[in-house]
């Protein structure tokens, strides 16, 4: 019986990599733009968040009730974010996207609707086709995790809603992102 998670570590670990191998890099952005975020919490996971609150945020950390509260209320961080140009989940979103996969399982009669949102940079084309992979990709882990596909929809924004307006690495951080909508 040892056999049945490794096979699902497998999946999660294979899933990911189709993601990261299927992410474009193509020039059809113009401008640079990595930067410093402003309150970003890269490597660290442990930080305030852009656009997240309190403690304990990642609704998987020891320490706090946080963890157990998942399964029977909706996790407390609905947003994770993403990095220029790409639609991976980063590594220190895993365990929010984790704590609603708990939910969802836990709460077969919730829907949620995965929001994917882009930046103001590139085509307005390109922007609805990465908002959607972006959904597409949380999508996919939460299904990998056992969430039934009816529980999932996805709808994909692009640069039309915007977290936060104007220009500049803060504010673009702040709008690529997924968004939880129970």
């Amino acid at each position: 019986m040892q056999l049945k998670p490794l096979v699902r570590s497998l999946a999660v670990a294979l899933s990911v990599l189709a993601v990261a191998g299927c992410s474009s890099t193509g020039g059809t952005q113009d401008g640079d733009a990595y930067g410093s975020q402003s309150g970003s919490t890269a490597g660290t996971g442990t930080g305030s968040g852009v656009g997240t609150s309190g403690t304990g945020q990642y609704g998987s950390t020891s320490g706090g009730g946080a963890g157990q509260q998942a399964d029977s209320r909706i996790p407390e961080v609905r947003t994770i974010y993403f990095d220029y140009d790409r639609d991976s989940i980063k590594g220190e979103y895993e365990s929010v996207v984790m704590a609603h996969a708990r939910y969802l399982q836990s709460n077969p009669n919730a829907r949620v609707t995965l929001q994917g949102h882009t930046d103001e940079r590139g085509t307005r084309e390109y922007n609805m086709a990465l908002g959607e992979r972006r959904a597409r990709a949380v999508q996919r882990f939460l299904n990998i995790q056992g969430v039934s596909p009816s529980q999932m929809s996805v709808v994909s924004y692009g640069e039309e809603r915007p977290a936060v307006n104007g220009q500049g690495e803060s504010a673009y951080s702040q709008n690529r992102r997924v968004v939880f909508s129970y």
